[in-house]
């Protein structure tokens, strides 16, 4: 993918063999638009620190899901530059069916609903959850109910998947400075994404998953040194503990 700031992966590893990595979040657009090329629309997994679900701002014209270069022009500058409308954006595309999105702050303008009904009258179910561990406790067992079982249950109908990351998801904001952001460490990291008892969750999404993104997001991780420090450790446990393929 020939694309200012986009960088493309060959992965080697359990799951999706394409990743696409870039700093703002909106990117992931084109990139899923990319993967699914020719593919039924896909079930999407989000980790984020806030749920990117704020619908975008009418748009005039359409893009062609096909061209590479409309798809990248449109993510730049027709998609807010806060980085939070890209989600719904792939519903109106058709890109994305729905969204499990795993997360812990709302945005002001984030839609609540458990469906987003879109322009063509397309009904797009939405999933939220706190931690992965929400949606990994029981997975698999019968007569579990609660977001465990409507995960597993989409999987099971899904043609296919994205798996997308944003880094900031593996941030807080300070208790003494809320303005500050407070990284990370790989332990952190690891107990939240790898919870005990997650195997057959992961199994699941990774069995089904055509392509991973992944966001940088350096305004919202501290700046681009603290942003590149917290990268390299969330790709530790990320590319080498979940997927089981070489660092980016």
């Amino acid at each position: 993918m020939d694309r200012v700031g986009v960088v493309e992966l060959s992965l080697s590893g359990r799951g999706p063999k394409r990743g696409f990595i870039f700093d703002d979040h909106r990117m992931a657009l084109p990139c899923w638009a990319l993967a699914m090329r020719g593919e039924a629309p896909a079930l999407l997994l989000t980790l984020d620190r806030h749920f990117d679900l704020v619908a975008p701002r009418p748009w005039s014209l359409t893009p062609d899901l096909k061209d590479g270069r409309a798809m990248d022009d449109f993510a730049r500058y027709q998609l807010d530059t806060r980085n939070y409308d890209h989600v719904i954006a792939a519903m109106e595309l058709g890109i994305v069916s729905d969204v499990i999105a795993v997360a812990r702050n709302h945005p002001q303008e984030a839609i609540k609903d458990l469906v987003w009904q879109d322009s063509r009258g397309q009904a797009h179910r939405i999933l939220r959850a706190p931690r992965v561990s929400k949606l990994s406790e029981g997975f698999g067992l019968k007569g579990r109910g609660g977001p465990s079982q409507q995960a597993e249950e989409w999987m099971v109908n899904a043609s296919s998947m994205l798996l997308d990351f944003d880094l900031d998801c593996f941030t807080s904001p300070s208790d003494a400075e809320p303005l500050n952001i407070v990284p990370w460490p790989a332990s952190l990291i690891e107990d939240y994404l790898l919870p005990e008892g997650s195997e057959l969750f992961w199994d699941r999404v990774l069995q089904k998953t055509s392509a991973l993104t992944f966001a940088k997001e350096p305004v919202h991780c501290g700046g681009i040194i603290e942003s590149n420090r917290l990268f390299e450790t969330a790709c530790r446990v990320i590319f080498q503990k979940l997927l089981r393929a070489d660092l980016p």
